[in-house]
């Protein structure tokens, strides 16, 4: 869920001093948290359990890609930022082909989820919660094709430890407080009650921390996966044709019927057809060269490109010479991605409904044109570009463009440098979580997992939370005319996996939770570790800053132009001259994550895992 406050506490059980940021002056610290050193592979993901499910995978000789399907699993099975019914996003690089390849599994918007529905009910925006937030289930099909495809085990072996975890485990409590604070909308949903307030009619009806929490729906629906495994084997079916026959039973099967029969009891709109013609994607990724490093990102049904038009930017400025996290700096890399997010929230949507100009969009002419925009002080009122004219174009939408330039030209001064109340928050930086791993054969997966964070509707008897990703459409052509909703499209979404090649081979594997923050925190990172010669740990952990200026992914898509969070510890000389040039400031002792990424040191043949101190993310090398 929502990780705004948390204290950040020790993961591992010994004690390293690491090394402080040399050169870097005020405002950094030593590590909290030491480099993680692997030389056959390495497993970095949100929570501990998730992280050793992994280890488990890769001792019994699995690949990055099999371990990564189980870290998605027993994370999905745990509940803290994501569900089964959620969706699932990946970057994989093949060593054998030498590519990168993106793995589209986030669901769809059912039948009859339409801009017209969703007004007819006096929606502003599609709701953040219950049943008709929710987009068909992805993150099942997502591990399904991502084993048959890449892996080499059996469902049922990465299946294994996230049935052991529905079987009973002693929950976190984090996890356990968060039903019991969201108890009074988890009411509404009956099949929710069940699992998540075993107490009910007591003073705490949620579990405790250390609480064995059993989930009985959903063990019986793994096990229905892995029994149609094995009867596809017993019939004589590959591998890969036995896995691809559980996933006909989770969306075409007993499984579908009974998400739709929940879904529809509790109000939801999904049908078996919406079930049965989802599919998961493979797709070509989308990328972008900074200074001879190969920058990968999803395509546009994400803000992924986003960063890498902040890259394209930023390649116009002498970033290193500015100093790391100087006034001079962080409103240079602040103002590219105010640029890139503002075209971020116009263009980006569903390539399979529209045509989004992404050629123009990530092109290094239209970056140089966007750089001559940064002027000393921040604008508030930044607005989308036109990137047609930069892939030989002319904008269809220019009446559109002019409304929503009017739009924010508006903003009353009270939405500018305005405070960053909790609720906004709390909406801006949603939850997911983040799987790494590599493996010495060269595999290396990243993934986003994310929906079905508590309070999550419950599917019926399956066990099966719902994404809530619905609300990251708009229903406003003004805002933007590629992201409204209709049947069988998906949201842009703000799940964001990220890999780097440099010289044809893997680089860096990174990714972070945190809603719209993600590819602020990631772009942050790469430049850390890019411009200023950071290790991977240091990387991590250094303090980085957030705008607020683009439009919100979530509930009510709100902005807070002007409005800047820094770490606490930033010196008093450089928010002065960060106030002189037009910021509202916040400051927290925790900015930089939680991101989780592995370096590769080709020098040595092994792995640097990092992993931020900001949350309870946790990585295991080998």
């Amino acid at each position: 869920m929502k990780k705004i406050y948390l204290i950040a506490f020790l993961l591992f059980s010994w004690n390293l001093h690491g090394q402080g940021l040399p050169g870097l002056g005020a405002g950094t610290t030593p590590n909290n948290k030491p480099i993680l050193h692997g030389k056959n592979w390495v497993a970095i993901t949100g929570k501990p359990l998730g992280a050793t499910a992994g280890a488990a995978i890769f001792h019994q000789g699995g690949n990055a890609v099999d371990a990564a399907c189980a870290m998605i699993a027993a994370t999905s099975t745990m509940w803290d930022v994501l569900s089964w019914g959620g969706e699932t996003q990946a970057l994989i690089y093949n060593p054998h082909t030498k590519k990168v390849i993106a793995i589209n599994a986030l669901g769809y918007a059912p039948s009859g989820a339409t801009v017209a529905f969703f007004k007819s009910q006096e929606m502003d925006y599609p709701p953040q919660y219950g049943p008709l937030a929710a987009t068909t289930p992805g993150t099942p099909g997502g591990i399904m094709t991502m084993l048959a495809e890449y892996g080499t085990m059996s469902l049922e072996q990465i299946l294994k430890p996230s049935m052991e975890l529905a079987k009973g485990y002693p929950i976190e409590a984090q996890t356990a407080n968060a039903m019991e604070a969201q108890k009074k909308r988890i009411k509404e949903w009956p099949y929710s009650t069940k699992i998540f307030l075993p107490h009910l009619g007591e003073e705490r009806e949620a579990p405790v921390a250390g609480e064995i929490f059993v989930q009985d729906d959903l063990f019986q629906t793994l096990s229905k996966l892995v029994e149609a495994e094995r009867n596809a084997l017993q019939e004589g079916k590959s591998r890969e044709e036995a896995i691809y026959a559980a996933y006909d039973r989770f969306y075409k099967g007993d499984i579908a019927k009974e998400i739709v029969r929940g879904t529809q009891e509790q109000g939801g709109l999904f049908t078996e057809a919406d079930l049965a013609n989802w599919k998961v994607k493979i797709e070509e990724p989308l990328h972008v060269n900074y200074k001879g490093i190969d920058v990968y990102k999803l395509q546009e049904w994400t803000q992924g490109p986003a960063l890498l038009q902040s890259l394209n930017i930023l390649e116009n400025f002498d970033l290193k010479a500015m100093g790391y996290n100087s006034a001079n700096y962080i409103h240079t890399v602040y103002q590219a991605m105010n640029l890139a997010f503002a075209d971020r929230d116009f263009y980006y949507g569903d390539p399979a409904y529209v045509d989004s100009p992404m050629k123009g969009l990530l092109s290094k002419e239209y970056a140089k044109e966007r750089a001559k925009l940064i002027g000393e002080l921040n604008d508030p009122k930044i607005t989308a570009g036109d990137p047609y004219p930069f892939q030989g174009g002319s904008n269809p939408y220019l009446d559109i463009l002019k409304k929503n330039h009017a739009a924010v030209a508006s903003l009353s001064p009270d939405q500018i440098n305005s405070t960053l109340d909790e609720q906004f928050l709390s909406d801006f930086q949603s939850g997911t979580t983040s799987v790494e791993t590599a493996d010495a054969e060269g595999w290396v997966v990243s993934v986003t997992p994310s929906g079905g964070w508590i309070p999550a509707v419950v599917a019926g008897n399956t066990g099966v939370g719902l994404s809530q990703r619905m609300q990251s459409f708009v229903l406003d052509e003004n805002l933007s005319p590629f992201n409204l909703p209709e049947p069988g499209k998906r949201p842009r979404v703000t799940l964001t996996p990220s890999l780097a090649l440099k010289d044809g081979k893997p680089l860096l594997a990174f990714a972070v939770q945190g809603g719209d923050s993600q590819d602020q925190n990631l772009l942050q990172l790469f430049l850390n570790i890019v411009e200023f010669d950071m290790d991977v740990q240091e990387g991590t952990e250094a303090p980085n800053f957030n705008s607020y200026q683009m439009q919100s992914s979530f509930g009510d898509h709100q902005m807070r132009p002007g409005a800047i969070v820094l770490r606490e510890d930033t010196p008093d000389w450089i928010s002065k001259e960060l106030v002189k040039r037009g910021y509202s400031l916040e400051f927290w002792n925790k900015t930089s994550g939680p991101i989780n990424a592995i370096w590769f040191d080709w020098k040595h043949g092994t792995f640097w895992g990092g992993s931020s101190d900001y949350g309870d993310d946790y990585g295991i090398a080998w």
